[in-house]
């Protein structure tokens, strides 16, 4: 077997591979920023409760409910939303309804080179909606997302010294039953508790139920992650399936009605997620819709409580807005963590994130994190790669005696093949040798792939010199050239193959890579360099050792 053949199919099946995730249509990331609009304007009239809004679920047929349309609510200027800040977020929430239309983090700017404009995750734009619902389910009445609240105040921030912030937004009913929606944030934390407290006034008893839901347009690439892929979309976690991601070509075949214990549902994309997750005790009831736009909504029912009249009652959920920060997500909910996405090879790639984490809490600098922890899994490798270079060294050596072989058989493949047999034999050459510890290899590099892509920790982390973003591609080009040169030279190291057409390739591509790898991330170009060259010293060495000296031992 050619060995020169098999190495090049591989290379081959793996570009196509990083090519066919490129330009996968259905997924995405949103623009990284927005354009700062003022807040679509709302209406301040009562939502009618004849027919309910397209994109509000269902109310339950067996609840008994009493209640009218909001009353007594003061009409508010158009437009006007509650605006929230903490340290970590800057939000604004609907009157109408409490909707959560906008959502910045502070912490996590734009770009580098617009540090003072943070990143915005919800938002609502003619083009672009993005947004997190909730609100109540009765038979008649009942305040869903569309009903109109009355905010105790317009402006809110977080104090100096203080670890929490309450947001009060207040119904009432026609025939005393009174609903309070309580926003609570906290200090250094992107998830909000969001709780309806329930006053049945009236005089009969009334079942309700809180539902939670986030609705989004299918968002467009932007220009710095166009030639990568990341999965943009719906998720869910039950028991049985602790992440399953949603796809909105899914969710409009398809509508998901599922009824578990605990779990959650979320909105996914590259870096950052939002996400409801509902009492991990009770049964939860999940769903997916499309609506008109299309509009994508992936939400939750609780189960429905019964108030008896002139009794209390409370339902709640919580919202997560933020970053994936691993650690954080894993203690708010279970699997929630997962939704840093390293695909099907996870089990490797979380010992890779977690070193490369620690690397950098001893380094302080998320470039020379990505150095040393290519060092290391080089030597982890070391032998298996040795024998890799040991096989194609070999080979190299008795390259003359195979052109030969060639030129004596000339056309006839049985007979040269043959011939091939009997001189690996007798020099001791496996074919496969040069081969099968790098296929060994490949899922260790595909996993630290996805960790150097998915990691939000790396967005926007300086390195040195021009490279202040690790998560963009080098502006000025030099590390994909510098990739594509040690390409190169790993090239010439290697055995020429005897198909002058293979040959001719072999040589092109360091320079189809260098193209490709021009719109990668720089710490995944990072990477590839330290590796390469890493491969190239190692090489270098056993080929010249074997080759220089052929009495050396094998």
């Amino acid at each position: 077997m050619d060995i020169q053949r098999l190495v090049l199919s591989i290379a081959l099946v793996l570009v196509l591979l990083l090519l066919w995730q490129a330009w996968q249509q259905d997924y995405g990331t949103p623009p990284q920023r927005a354009e700062r609009q003022e807040p679509t304007a709302v209406s301040t009239a009562p939502a009618a409760t004849s027919e309910p809004a397209a994109d509000v679920p269902p109310a339950p047929t067996a609840a008994t409910t009493q209640g009218s349309p909001a009353v007594g609510a003061t009409a508010q200027p158009a437009g006007r939303v509650v605006h929230v800040r903490t340290d970590v977020l800057d939000v604004q929430i609907d009157p109408r309804g409490g909707v959560v239309r906008q959502a910045d983090l502070p912490e996590y700017p734009v770009s580098t080179e617009l540090p003072q404009d943070p990143f915005r995750l919800l938002y609502e734009t003619p083009a672009i909606l993005y947004i997190a619902q909730s609100g109540l389910l009765g038979a008649k009445g009942a305040p869903d997302h569309n009903a109109q609240l009355t905010p105790e105040a317009w402006d809110y921030t977080l104090p100096a010294g203080d670890d929490e912030l309450q947001v009060r937004l207040r119904w009432q009913g026609a025939d005393g039953v009174a609903v309070v929606k309580t926003f609570t944030f906290h200090r250094g934390a992107y998830l909000v508790d969001v709780d309806y407290d329930l006053d049945n006034g009236s005089p009969r008893p009334w079942s309700v139920r809180m539902y939670a839901q986030l609705q989004r347009t299918e968002a467009q690439k932007s220009r710095q992650t166009q030639f990568i892929y990341t999965y943009t979309g719906g998720a869910i976690s039950t028991p049985e399936e602790r992440y399953d991601k949603i796809t909105f070509s899914e969710m409009a075949d398809k509508p998901l009605k599922r009824d578990a214990k605990g779990g959650w549902v979320a909105m996914v994309q590259h870096y950052f997620i939002s996400a409801w997750i509902p009492s991990q005790a009770a049964t939860n009831h999940y769903y997916t819709r499309v609506v008109d736009g299309p509009h994508y909504i992936i939400g939750l029912m609780t189960p429905t409580i019964r108030l008896e009249a002139g009794s209390h009652g409370h339902l709640g959920s919580r919202l997560f807005m933020g970053p994936k920060l691993q650690d954080r997500l894993a203690k708010i909910a279970p699997a929630l963590d997962l939704t840093a996405d390293y695909g099907p090879l996870w089990f490797i790639a979380q010992p890779l994130f977690q070193g490369l984490k620690l690397i950098h809490h001893l380094v302080g600098n998320w470039g020379w994190a990505i150095i040393i922890l290519t060092i290391l899994i080089k030597l982890a490798f070391y032998k298996l790669s040795a024998t890799s270079y040991r096989s194609m060294a070999k080979m190299r050596r008795v390259q003359p005696r195979m052109a030969a072989l060639k030129e004596r058989y000339g056309g006839d493949r049985q007979k040269m093949n043959q011939a091939l047999m009997e001189l690996y034999k007798k020099e001791k050459i496996n074919p496969l040798g040069g081969c099968l510890p790098v296929v060994v290899q490949i899922p260790v590099f595909i996993s630290l792939y996805w960790v150097l892509l998915e990691t939000v920790q790396l967005r926007q982390a300086p390195f040195m010199f021009w490279i202040n973003d690790l998560s963009i591609k080098d502006p000025y080009f030099v590390l994909p050239i510098l990739m594509g040169i040690t390409m190169l030279v790993q090239t010439k190291l290697n055995p020429t193959p005897m198909d002058p057409m293979q040959a001719k390739v072999m040589m092109l591509m360091p320079l189809f890579f260098t193209v490709f790898f021009a719109f990668f991330p720089s710490g995944l170009v990072l990477y590839w360099i330290v590796n390469n060259l890493l491969s190239i010293s190692q090489q270098w060495y056993i080929t010249h050792k074997i080759v220089d000296s052929p009495e050396a031992p094998a």
